[in-house]
């Protein structure tokens, strides 16, 4: 599922291509992937530009300068295109946004949606989410109170968008191996220096993650070089007994409140 460092590589190279770009047809192959009748979508969203392209937790917002919201969600499964119809993969697309001759493809909406909303409506759907980890606010001591208000562990409460948003089940797990700490250390276990070490981590995965295009591996656009970079460098995630990089010992696969989990127990306490 992406996450946020590839909805962030997804928000900054769409920027450059469609941004102040007026959407000129739309196509709907799966009603359920939207949230308004098929028409009215059309009747709104046709011959309107897109204003501006945010990102909040592991949502895009295309704004539309009419002043809706088209707010994206890619659950499990879902990925974009953007190109010509000669140039896109041979997959089924949910929805396609076209610009004169280039399209965005919305693929594997099949638990994803693209919603149209307006302000207000936009703005309650994100209400319940927690604080960006990368905000200039979020500071070591912000963290150690939101987590430490959990009477659980470690990697769920990561992931737990209504905490914190925008983490999932990779960096979760390559945040805890950077900061040498076990994904199912109980919080109420936790010493001030481990808050310490998991807020740089934290900022260091997450920084560096955006930085190499995410792990998720299908390009964007044609000669995207950028999208995927991040997968040859995740040192734990999908990486179950391979040696871990640090000191060799085999690298766990295991089962955590439902999600995969992977760690070192050596190099993790």
């Amino acid at each position: 599922m992406p996450e946020l460092p590839e909805m962030e590589t997804y928000r900054t190279l769409l920027v450059q291509r469609i941004v102040h770009r007026p959407v000129t047809a739309v196509e709907i192959e799966r009603e359920k992937s939207i949230n308004v009748p098929v028409e009215a979508f059309k009747r709104r969203v046709e011959g309107r530009a897109i204003a501006n392209i945010t990102r909040r937790a592991k949502h895009l917002l295309f704004h539309l300068d009419s002043g809706d919201i088209l707010l994206l969600h890619l659950m499990l499964g879902g990925w974009m295109f953007y190109g010509t119809d000669r140039e896109k993969p041979d997959r089924t697309a949910q929805v396609v946004l076209s610009f004169g001759e280039r399209s965005l493809y919305f693929i594997g909406l099949r638990l994803g949606y693209l919603h149209l909303l307006d302000r207000a409506e936009a703005e309650r759907k994100m209400s319940g989410l927690g604080p960006e980890p990368l905000e200039y606010d979020f500071t070591v001591e912000r963290l150690s109170r939101l987590l430490r208000r959990k009477r659980s562990v470690l990697k769920p409460t990561l992931t737990d968008q209504k905490t914190i948003a925008g983490i999932g089940n990779c960096y979760s797990d390559e945040m805890c191996f950077d900061a040498g700490i076990l994904p199912n250390r109980a919080i109420g276990m936790m010493s001030d220096e481990d808050f310490a070490a998991l807020h740089r981590s934290m900022h260091k995965v997450l920084n560096e993650a955006i930085r190499f295009g995410g792990y998720m591996e299908n390009p964007l656009f044609p000669g995207d070089a950028l999208t995927g970079g991040f997968d040859s460098r995740c040192v734990v995630y999908d990486r179950g007994g391979e040696p871990c990089v640090r000191c060799g010992t085999p690298i766990v696969q295991d089962e955590l409140a439902s999600r995969k989990v992977f760690y070192c127990t050596r190099c993790q306490r």
